[in-house]
């Protein structure tokens, strides 16, 4: 008790506040995330869709971005359709088939492949022996829809 009675009171005082206020800073600061750059794989970049068609504008209205999870049943074949903005595509699970109307032109892509879809061609998508998955973003407009069947055809989604 004689150790303490030596000590200076407003002294012992500051440091006991000292003590207590600063602790909630430290524990805050050890609990802070630190602060990392991010791995990014870049998955696609393109000036032009699947089949060869470049990108020629983007509408001079106001952008929406706009991103749908798709899925096809297997061995079906989505009805023929436009996109009148670009966009891409990326195969979460299963196969999808694009098939060109006007050239024919057909190409595949797999679980994990990226996709530049084309801007007014005629054109559809056909899955494989299993369902399609697919993450589609548009840069399109709002009001506007990014996808427009074909006469007499049913909505791609």
């Amino acid at each position: 008790m004689r150790f303490f009675s030596q000590i200076n009171p407003p002294l012992l005082a500051g440091a006991v506040a000292t003590a207590i206020f600063s602790t909630p800073l430290v524990f805050a600061q050890a609990l802070s995330p630190a602060t990392a750059s991010g791995h990014a794989e870049h998955l696609l970049a393109d000036d032009h869709s699947w089949n060869g068609t470049p990108y020629d504008h983007y509408p001079a209205t106001r952008p929406m971005l706009s991103m749908i999870r798709l899925t096809i049943p297997a061995h079906s074949a989505l009805p023929w359709h436009v996109h009148p903005y670009p966009n891409a595509g990326y195969v979460l699970e299963g196969t999808l088939t694009i098939e060109d109307r006007e050239s024919g032109k057909k190409r595949t892509f797999h679980q994990g492949e990226a996709f530049a879809e084309s801007v007014n061609d005629v054109h559809r998508g056909v899955s494989g022996d299993g369902q399609t998955v697919l993450l589609l973003t548009y840069a399109g407009s709002p009001g506007k829809p990014t996808s427009i069947p074909l006469p007499g055809q049913k909505k791609e989604y």
